[in-house]
Order: structure tokens, then sequence, then C-alpha cells
């Protein structure tokens, strides 16, 4: 139980922070701890709910959430999330694995491509944020993680959205997402509730944390931390992977 606990305020902190579902740490270190890659995948999950819904509930006080930004690309989240848990059951864990460490790349060299600053945010017809959402949702629910691991990396480089209101968008994003998969991961197979739980209620404490260092920190650094934190996770998954 201590172990539970102590997981879900690191993770909460971490989710907080970088504006993630939580499931992008919380995966590899229930691996680390022993556990099947789907039976983290579903703790994950149910860890999601907790952490995002009260993170967005802070963020919504602090002011730092645009709901109209995200909003249609959650509905296609939703959408792509509840087909998550029936494509997970019929996949091989190492496949899984793969397809975890193939998001966590990906997010890292995004990061990479410097944006301008002060460039106007772009619009975007709604049809293609349902399409990125119902992809994301698909993709990330399959793993674990709530999605916003590529959501924040895309509406900072190609909609150009300042980081810290990416980062806000990005865990209200885990709301649709997380919801969604645990329905359906729930009529696929069975979850460990009570951990995911544990993790969850235990993370309240962290999100709090990791949203109040959030609004203090400058963007700069937090674009240099979230770096490290992917290249960390790339890292541990290749190592597991290939070695």
């Amino acid at each position: 139980m201590i172990e539970l606990l102590l997981l879900g305020v690191g993770v909460g902190t971490l989710s907080g922070f970088f504006g993630i579902g939580g499931g992008t740490i919380l995966v590899p270190l229930l691996l680390l701890l022993g556990h099947q890659i789907k039976d983290a995948i579903g703790i994950s999950i149910v860890q999601m709910v907790f952490s995002s819904i009260y993170g967005s509930y802070l963020n919504n006080k602090k002011k730092t959430l645009d709901i109209p930004l995200v909003f249609t690309i959650g509905i296609g989240g939703f959408c792509g999330a509840m087909l998550s848990g029936f494509i997970a059951s019929s996949v091989d864990d190492r496949v899984l694995e793969i397809i975890f460490l193939s998001f966590a790349l990906f997010a890292l060299i995004r990061l990479f491509f410097k944006t301008t600053v002060g460039k106007a945010q772009r619009s975007v017809h709604k049809g293609v944020l349902f399409v990125i959402g119902l992809v994301l949702g698909t993709l990330s629910m399959l793993i674990g993680v709530g999605g916003s691991i590529l959501l924040v990396p895309i509406l900072v480089t190609f909609l150009h959205v300042d980081l810290k209101k990416a980062i806000s968008a990005g865990l209200f994003f885990v709301i649709f997402s997380s919801v969604a998969g645990l329905i359906s991961h729930s009529l696929s197979r069975e979850i460990d509730f009570l951990s995911g739980a544990v993790i969850g209620v235990a993370s309240f404490v962290g999100v709090a944390i990791g949203i109040h260092l959030k609004d203090r920190v400058d963007v700069v650094l937090q674009k240099k931390l979230l770096v490290i934190f992917y290249l960390l996770v790339v890292l541990y998954l290749a190592q597991r992977v290939f070695l």
C-alpha cells in the first residue's frame, strides 16, 4: 500500500507539471516492479481518470485551461479510446511495448523542433481536430497513456499553442480518453481497480504540487525538463524491448 501511495504522489506531480495523464511514467514503473504490461496498462488507466479530472479542475481555477481549444479533439479521443480495450486484448505484449516506445520517441523528437515565439496560433477545421483526437485516443489508450504525450507536441509545434496552455489542454484531453479507455478495457478483460484507485487518490496530492510548480517555472526550463523526462522513458523502454 505504501508503495502504491508513493507511486501516486510521484506520478501525480509529473502529471500536473508536464500535462500528461500519468501513464507515461506509471506504466514503465509498474513494469520495473514486475507487472505484466496489460496489467500495468489497466492500473494506469484507472489512475489517469483521477489525476486528469482533478488536474483539469485546478487548471481551470487558475484560468490556464482553454476548453474550446481541445473539446473537439477530446470528443474524437473518447470515440477512439472506446476501441482500445478490444484491440489491446488481441495484441501481443511485446508489440504493445514497442508501440509505447514509439510514442515516447516521437514525442521526444518533436520537442527538438523550435517554434517561433509570438507566432499566431493556427486555426484548424474541427473535422481535422476530431480525427487527431480519434487517432490519439485509439493508440494512447491501447498502451495506457492519456494521449497528451503526443498532443502537447502537436499543439506546440503545428498549431503554435503556448506550451503552458498546451500542457493544460493535454491534461484535459486525458479526461476523455481515460474515461472511454476505462470502459473499453473493463469490458474486454479484468482490471486491478483497487491498485489504480489507490494510486489515483494519492495522485491528487502530486497533481496539486505539479500544477503549482508548472505555473512558476520558466517555459524554457519546463521544455528542457520535458525533454529529459521523455529521454529517460525512451532509454528504459529501448533497453526493455531490445536487450
